[in-house]
């Protein structure tokens, strides 16, 4: 098998090439039925956010306080909550739970334990982060409170107290439910404080496989292993939320938490996360901690826990009221009809102006989305592209890892050069020009500029080019309009940012 291959401004993933043989990875059947999804006509709803986790300052975010679905990194609370009970000593990493038959029927992907058979706490936290586990996740929210209605009841008094002000969970897994919600911002906020709160538990969310009863469970985050310094935390998918991924990465005595909601696909997600770290990495502080840990406050009404109780002490619950966990509550702040016709929300504290970034199109027809941000900035350096192939074995011994590193004093020697050819339609450029993304296929970086100056009014006088740059043997073309002053061209970006489009002005 034959990694693919992406080159970006931070390091590169070279091509390694790993065996097949050294180990037998099992596919998960719900896996493989997604993959359809890529060829087109799915647009799930988009949002993401990038945040220092040292100083707690937002460096990238689109859609952040939206409502989403989580999906499966619904999972980080339902582990946040066991991690909970082991630390307050309820429960021990040897202890059995009990998988009931309302545990053992949930949708895959699933371990496949029968009803009545037990599986150790440590293996059920391994399960849910490697195979991600519904069946597992079911089985961890019935132990601790008596049953998944409960259970979601807690997690969400749970969200409120570390500050997740806008999610609803319904369930222990994030299996499909309209009243299923949260934010890009709020899965941020757990992202970090999972971290902050269980820094004894929270290596288990870098599981490359896990073995259990003869079969291997590869862990459905890709990137692990293949960006260094990343070290979780989980991914997730349904139809209604598109492919979902919440991240960390430690590198340089920098720490961002990373979160990307909607993906077309796990490559085009994975694609999205890598150009967002990519940019984003070397504006973090590489200096102490200044943020506080992250706490939590007092739930507004406590209710009592179910006590916690051995797996041979549990008996088969009643069916689990389902009525209950499908509908969506009277005060439920985020509703279903909100998901679909989100707007993009755009107000967060000031900030700084940004630092120089590079956009990829790693989805064709939609580009990325650029830095929110609209300080001003230099010419950003050349664009990125990554071309995947099948996916690895992942083994330790074998992984090469991928180094973000930072970007060259102005005085050091570039390693390679980066050659620029200008189209020939290009006109004469004085003043600032506007970049909306940066692809491989030249006619998609026409088909941007296109579609850009169709449905904005304010770009007719604009005059747009596309901008070939070829550095170590790859080759974009950044899709660009002259023709504006600073002024115009920031408030030019504000416009097409608003209309969903990536953009950045840069001085010509």
């Amino acid at each position: 098998m034959r990694w693919g291959c992406f080159t970006g401004r931070f390091g590169t993933f070279a091509s390694v090439v790993v065996t097949a043989s050294a180990i037998a990875v099992i596919a998960s059947p719900a896996e493989a039925r997604r993959r359809h999804h890529a060829a087109g006509g799915y647009n799930p709803p988009y949002a993401d956010m990038v945040m220092d986790a040292k100083t707690g300052r937002i460096l990238h975010a689109v859609n952040e306080d939206a409502p989403r679905h989580p999906a499966s990194v619904t999972k980080v609370m339902t582990l946040y909550l066991l991690f909970e009970q082991l630390e307050k000593g309820r429960l021990s990493l040897d202890s059995e739970l009990k998988v009931t038959a309302h545990a053992a029927a949930q949708a895959p992907s699933k371990l496949g334990l029968r009803p009545g058979s037990t599986i150790t706490v440590e293996d059920a936290i391994k399960a849910v982060v490697t195979k991600s586990a519904n069946d597992i996740a079911v089985t961890i929210a019935e132990n601790i409170a008596g049953s998944e209605a409960e259970f979601a009841d807690m997690m969400t008094r749970k969200a409120r107290q570390i500050g997740m002000r806008h999610t609803v969970f319904r369930n222990a897994s994030g299996l499909p439910n309209p009243g299923h919600i949260t934010t890009a911002r709020d899965l941020v906020t757990l992202g970090r404080a999972i971290q902050d709160r269980f820094p004894k538990y929270y290596h288990y969310f870098s599981t490359p496989v896990f073995a259990y009863r003869g079969g291997y469970h590869r862990n459905h985050n890709h990137l692990l292993g293949r960006v260094e310094g990343m070290d979780g935390i989980k991914t997730g998918y349904t139809r209604a939320s598109g492919f979902n991924l919440l991240t960390s990465v430690k590198t340089d005595n920098r720490h961002v938490v990373a979160v990307v909601l909607g993906g077309r696909s796990a490559a085009a997600r994975d694609h999205q996360m890598v150009a967002l770290l990519d940019d984003n990495i070397e504006r973090a502080y590489a200096g102490a901690r200044t943020a506080p840990a992250m706490t939590e406050t007092a739930a507004a009404e406590p209710r009592r826990e179910a006590p916690v109780r051995e797996a041979k002490e549990i008996r088969e619950p009643e069916p689990a009221p389902r009525v209950r966990v499908a509908s969506a509550d009277e005060n439920t702040p985020l509703t279903t009809a909100a998901v679909a016709s989100a707007p993009k929300v755009a107000a967060r504290n000031a900030e700084p102006s940004p630092t120089p970034r590079r956009v990829i199109d790693v989805t064709g027809a939609r580009p990325v989305v650029a830095s929110v941000a609209g300080g001003s900035t230099t010419t950003p350096s050349s664009g990125m592209r990554w071309v995947v192939g099948a996916q690895p074995v992942v083994k330790a011994d074998d992984v090469k890892m991928a180094r973000l590193e930072p970007k060259a004093e102005a005085k050091s020697e570039p390693k390679a050069e980066t050659r620029i050819e200008k189209s020939p339609a290009k006109p004469t450029i004085s003043g600032w020009v506007i970049q909306l993304g940066a692809t491989d296929d030249e006619g998609k970086a026409k088909e941007i500029l296109a579609r850009a100056k169709a449905e904005n009014r304010h770009l007719s006088k604009a005059s747009p080019f596309t901008e070939k740059v070829t550095k170590d043997g790859s080759t974009l073309y950044r899709a660009r309009f002259s023709g504006f002053d600073e002024g115009d061209a920031q408030s030019a970006c504000k416009q097409l940012k608003r209309s969903g489009f990536s953009c950045f002005a840069v001085k010509g």
